[in-house]
């Protein structure tokens, strides 16, 4: 129990700092004719980031190439300006590591730092798919059994004569 309150307070604490850290952007040092970010600039293993490019500058035309040791190496075509990824699962908590975007000749470089617990699995765990409730009539239009009816009608009559006859038993034995 003690473990799964630590599991639970540590993934609070990594969603806590992805949200509250500003998007990773080009340091000063490493000035391009284009934009680029990386969302969230603190990640999970196995997380996914956006990886987006600003084109309204007008320094990158072309299609937009995006490497790192962390994932797999992305291409947005030249119409395009995000694509998303995931982070490998096998990656070095606490690491920080650098994510390239190369385009039209031109490259730059921003940090990536992989934050939280470590999954205990790349593949999650098979659970039941939840579907949805299986609805329908439910014999509302299943036609009449006249004995079940009747049956109903005799127990709703007798419910109401035992009431009506204890209830007036009641009030006789007071002396009123």
């Amino acid at each position: 129990m003690h473990a799964i309150r630590v599991a639970s307070a540590a993934v609070l604490g990594a969603c806590a700092l992805a949200v509250s850290t500003p998007p990773a952007v080009a340091a000063e040092s490493d000035v391009t004719p284009f934009g680029f970010s990386v969302l969230p600039s603190t990640i999970t293993a196995g997380g996914q980031v956006a990886l987006q490019i600003d084109r309204s500058s007008g320094g990158c035309k072309g299609a937009v190439t995006i490497t790192s040791g962390i994932f797999d190496s992305v291409h947005i075509a030249a119409h395009r300006s995000s694509a998303t990824t995931t982070v490998d699962y096998d990656v070095e908590v606490g690491a920080v590591y650098q994510v390239t975007f190369t385009c039209d000749g031109a490259s730059g470089s921003t940090g990536l730092t992989v934050a939280g617990l470590r999954p205990a699995s790349p593949t999650p765990a098979p659970y039941p798919v939840p579907r949805g409730v299986q609805a329908g009539a439910g014999g509302t239009v299943a036609g009449f059994d006249i004995k079940e009816i009747g049956l109903g009608a005799a127990l709703i009559a007798g419910s109401v004569g035992a009431a009506y006859h204890f209830s007036r038993r009641r009030s006789g034995e007071d002396g009123t």
